[in-house]
């Protein structure tokens, strides 16, 4: 795949699940606020919801402006749903437990689907936090499986992020989204840092078992970005000169 058609449209499709890993020198913030509002773009009556466990949606009202989407009136027909994942999650009890916050995006879920024709995407940013908060491994992976198989029956899409803090060394929890993730887009940095022109890497990969319909791009054949106020630019390696 070139820089010319990457990051694939329509990634993700309905009933697939995206997966994306990000590091702390190279966070994919960047592929989120894309994604959601690509979407939100792409036709009139598309839906979003977007459960946040540790962000601040000041940021994505801020995005939203640079990526010419007006936040406010996707809130106020109910097309962007930004729903604070925390004020779900029992992560303060004795047993910390993720019903409530499964129930939450259930209804929300439930309440977007008056219509049957509108493509709904559900982003979950960040999945980890949820396990640095106490929630059991056991839990947070059963969480996952649960609204990825509530995604399926409503026919929507599904995007999580997951912060990768050993990078090499994946942990249960990663392991356990890569064997149910459809595609998952890696972001990593330089192994020599940022620089002014490269600000990281990402590559493509597709889940265990996935007749993918993309093409996909090993780390070893990377694709590196860099940054800008409206997104990302991407481009081959030994090129981050000639986007400048």
């Amino acid at each position: 795949m070139s820089s010319a058609s990457f990051p694939p449209a329509r990634l993700p499709l309905p009933r697939e699940l995206l997966l994306i890993t990000d590091e702390l020198q190279s966070p994919a913030d960047f592929l989120l606020f894309r994604g959601v509002f690509a979407h939100l773009k792409d036709t009139k009556n598309a839906r979003c919801v977007v459960a946040s466990v540790s962000g601040d949606e000041t940021i994505w009202r801020a995005m939203a402006g640079k990526m010419s989407v007006n936040y406010a009136q996707c809130l106020a027909s109910q097309r962007l749903v930004y729903l604070d994942a925390m004020a779900h999650a029992d992560v303060g009890a004795m047993s910390p437990s993720l019903v409530s916050l499964f129930r939450a995006l259930q209804d929300t879920l439930d309440a977007q689907l008056s219509d049957p024709d509108a493509p709904t995407l559900l982003v979950l940013d960040d999945i980890a936090a949820l396990e640095w908060m106490g929630v059991s491994e056991l839990e947070v992976s059963r969480f996952a499986r649960a609204i990825y198989a509530l995604c399926r029956k409503t026919n929507a899409a599904l995007i999580l992020r997951h912060h990768v803090v050993t990078p090499g060394e994946p942990d249960d929890l990663l392991r356990h989204l890569l064997q149910l993730c459809t595609y998952h887009l890696d972001v990593f940095p330089l192994s020599s840092g940022r620089s002014g022109a490269v600000h990281g890497q990402i590559a493509l990969h597709t889940g265990p078992g996935v007749a993918g319909s993309h093409k996909l791009i090993t780390r070893t054949a990377a694709l590196q970005y860099r940054l800008t106020d409206s997104g990302a630019v991407f481009f081959d390696r030994g090129t981050g000169g000639g986007v400048l």
